[in-house]
């Protein structure tokens, strides 16, 4: 019994040693998790429009409901569990005008505030947008970055996120140590992108490897509109399919080829290759391969559908058997930066007499911003009349604010960008007009509003490049050459502070130098600022 009891004594303080012994290795594994913080500023924003771009605009989110941006970081996922996350500010916007100095600064602010509380950390996944125009500032994601680096130093490694239409100035290329962009236009691969720069922030950190030994960056000197550089079609297509060759090279973590935004007047506005990893040859020899490729097929570049003018946009839907015959009013894209409250389009489609009455063919036009016709529309319901102006609130240099006479079909509140819209149908258009701007992309946008976008005879909408699910939709598509913000005839839009000369603006420029340029890492410079 003695002996039973002495064996079941031993048995017992095995376990409990086991059990203390997983414990101390559970908590030694949490220990070890690198803590990786969380934060970003994205928008595009149109320096040649006359909209000014608020915080509220951002719809910043703080602390843990950042996660609820991005799927990849669901509870017990992958890459959840491969870290301790700290998320501080996540603000994001429809493209737009410049941003006030006053909106940047408060969302720095509160961004360094967090970072300096939740400290110290091993990395920072940083996701920006990389066309963000500031009151004041000629670079405002390298100023982010130098700002982020006083805070966190010169060792935490940074991963930087980004659109393919942003623009890599030389700062934010030494403060970033490890850098991606999109590689689709239009951007279905936004998630796997983000994903992607955090796996390779990830991966540096676990297999203690750190901060990539080289970083090449190419400046080329090309501005296009993303209307001309869809990768959809050649030869945008061939030019992104060369970035998975490099990147399988070894010695290489990543490679990103950045179009720019054609719709600011800085000096980083241009297309930017970059190349990161541990082979200096594999690094500089892919950076230039993929700029020289680019540089190439400069003169190939066209606009991914037919382009007109309006009347002869107007010519073809009409024209058009089949429905919806839908054109893209460019000129004053929210989703590129426009106001989005020109209404010399909308003028044009009022003014023309097939759709003066109801049995017109029928038109869906989207949208216009009129908070005063919204005023009124939520007076009279549903079936009720109004006349109220709308539009040109913002941007009136192509056309007033127009008078909008007719009945109210459809109101729908608590949209997050719209917040209330509104459908007037006058004559055979149905006009939505909404309190804010608001891009319409998916076809929910419209049945929501109890309009049927697949059999409308013409759909306008306030876009370049078709997004997927009205590209999907389309019977006919052409892209009408309006004005605005955002004008696709970059000439007429006057730069002053681009890097001259400039492909295709000088079209006759000698073969620029795209030699790789070897950045610093971020704890090699003399100086933070």
């Amino acid at each position: 019994m003695k002996i039973r009891t002495t064996f079941y004594c031993v048995l017992s303080l095995s376990f409990i040693l086991l059990s203390c012994k997983e414990n101390s290795s559970s908590t030694n594994k949490s220990k070890e998790l690198p803590r990786i913080a969380i934060a970003g500023i994205g928008i595009e924003s149109s320096t040649f429009s006359p909209a000014q771009t608020h915080e509220e605009a951002f719809h910043a989110r703080l602390g843990d409901s950042i996660f609820a941006r991005y799927p990849f970081f669901a509870e017990g996922t992958d890459i959840r569990k491969r870290a301790d996350w700290v998320p501080t500010l996540l603000g994001k916007s429809l493209p737009g005008g410049i941003v006030t100095r006053e909106a940047y600064e408060s969302m720095v602010a509160k961004t360094l505030k967090m970072l300096k509380e939740k400290g110290p950390y091993d990395g920072l996944f940083f996701d920006l947008h990389g066309a963000m125009s500031v009151v004041g500032i000629e670079d405002a994601e390298g100023d982010f970055i130098t700002r982020i680096r006083e805070v966190l130093g010169t060792e935490v490694l940074i991963s930087t996120s980004m659109d393919l239409h942003g623009n890599v100035s030389k700062t934010l290329a030494e403060h970033s140590d490890l850098i991606t962009c999109y590689r689709m236009a239009p951007h279905e691969d936004a998630l796997e992108s983000k994903a992607r720069a955090i796996t390779n922030l990830l991966d540096r950190l676990e297999s203690g490897k750190g901060k990539p030994k080289y970083k090449a960056w190419i400046p080329v000197p090309i501005l296009l509109p993303g209307e001309k550089t869809s990768t959809r079609i050649e030869p945008g297509k061939s030019l992104y399919a060369k970035i998975p060759v490099v990147e399988n090279q070894e010695g290489v973590i990543d490679a990103a080829i950045w179009i720019g935004y054609a719709w600011a007047d800085e000096p980083r506005n241009h297309a930017v290759v970059m190349v990161t990893g541990d082979d200096k040859d594999q690094v500089t020899t892919g950076a230039e391969e993929l700029a020289n490729a680019f540089w190439d097929v400069r003169n190939e570049f066209e606009f991914v559908a037919p382009v007109a003018t309006l009347e002869e946009s107007l010519k073809m839907a009409l024209a058009s058997k089949e429905k919806p015959f839908i054109i893209s009013d460019m000129g004053d894209n929210p989703t590129a930066g426009g106001a989005g409250d020109v209404t010399w389009t909308l003028e044009k489609l009022l003014d023309r007499a097939e759709f003066k009455t109801e049995n017109g063919p029928s038109l869906i036009y989207a949208s216009i911003p009129g908070p005063d016709l919204i005023e009124e529309a939520l007076k009279v319901g549903v079936g009720g009349k109004v006349s109220a102006l709308a539009g040109a609130q913002v941007d009136d240099r192509f056309a007033p604010p127009l008078k909008l006479e007719g009945t109210i079909t459809a109101i729908k509140k608590g949209d997050r960008d719209a917040e209330v819209e509104v459908v007037v149908q006058i004559g055979s258009i149905s006009v939505i007009v909404t309190k804010k701007r608001k891009p319409y992309h998916q076809e929910a946008d419209f049945t929501d509003l109890n309009l049927n976008p697949r059999e409308a005879n013409i759909l306008v909408v306030k876009i370049g490049y078709l997004v997927p699910e009205l590209y999907d939709m389309r019977k006919g598509w052409i892209m009408a050459l309006t004005p605005g913000g955002v004008d696709q005839d970059l000439e007429r839009l006057g730069y002053q502070h681009i890097k001259r000369p400039m492909f295709p603006l000088d079209a006759d420029m000698e073969d620029p130098d795209l030699s790789a340029q070897l950045i610093s890492a971020s704890n090699e410079l003399k100086q933070v600022r």
